[in-house]
């Protein structure tokens, strides 16, 4: 009798634990597993070139003196991130890891632009950011020529391939590349600014 009435109670438990295999079989396509559901953090790089309202001077010396007083005196942060971490270097190059993958606005605080942000949609995880040439206003940040932005993302093969996805950053629709591992060795470094840049010291 007592064999009896186990048999009944393991009966629907068993039925149940059916359901539940055939509910969590289902798979994620690897559009979703890659760029939607993706929780890798991102990399941010980088530099500032100037505020839009800066007044720049003639004599090199001073210009550069200029650009390392505005560096010195700015920061950033990732809005709605408690766990980003990153600074901005003297010669204005700037990294910031651990960012949010596919939406995330970095803001920047400058003499004459304060609250700069600049915007980010469509990053899937684990991909490196390159910004150059960001000029900061208010409330705001341009990029000086948009076809230098690059959203790279690791895969294990020779040569960097566009995967067909977009990334819009700053407004500008930029393509998402497969890169090799090889050439990702620099996504947790400051990047070197071209052109006359004061010293690159790090605060």
């Amino acid at each position: 009798m007592l064999r009896d009435s186990l048999f009944f109670v393991k009966r629907p438990l068993a039925i149940v634990l059916l359901f539940l295999a055939a509910c969590g079989g289902e798979k994620k396509t690897a559009d979703e597993s890659i760029y939607l559901l993706n929780r890798d953090p991102v990399s941010v790089r980088g530099w500032i070139l100037d505020v839009a309202s800066a007044k720049h001077s003639d004599t090199l010396e001073i210009e550069l003196a200029r650009r390392a007083e505005l560096f010195a005196a700015t920061s950033l942060w990732v809005e709605q991130s408690q766990y980003s971490s990153g600074g901005i270097a003297g010669n204005g190059a700037f990294i910031v890891l651990d960012v949010p993958p596919m939406s995330a606005t970095i803001g920047f605080n400058a003499p004459g632009a304060q609250t700069a942000k600049l915007s980010m949609q469509g990053v899937p995880g684990n991909a490196d950011v390159f910004i150059p040439d960001i000029i900061l206003e208010p409330n705001g940040a341009k990029v000086l020529d948009p076809a230098k932005i690059l959203v790279r993302v690791p895969a294990s093969i020779d040569q960097r391939t566009p995967t067909g996805k977009f990334a819009v950053i700053a407004g500008h629709r930029v393509p998402i590349l497969a890169t090799p591992l090889s050439q990702l060795t620099d996504r947790r470094e400051y990047p070197a600014p071209a052109g006359f840049r004061p010293v690159a010291t790090v605060k």
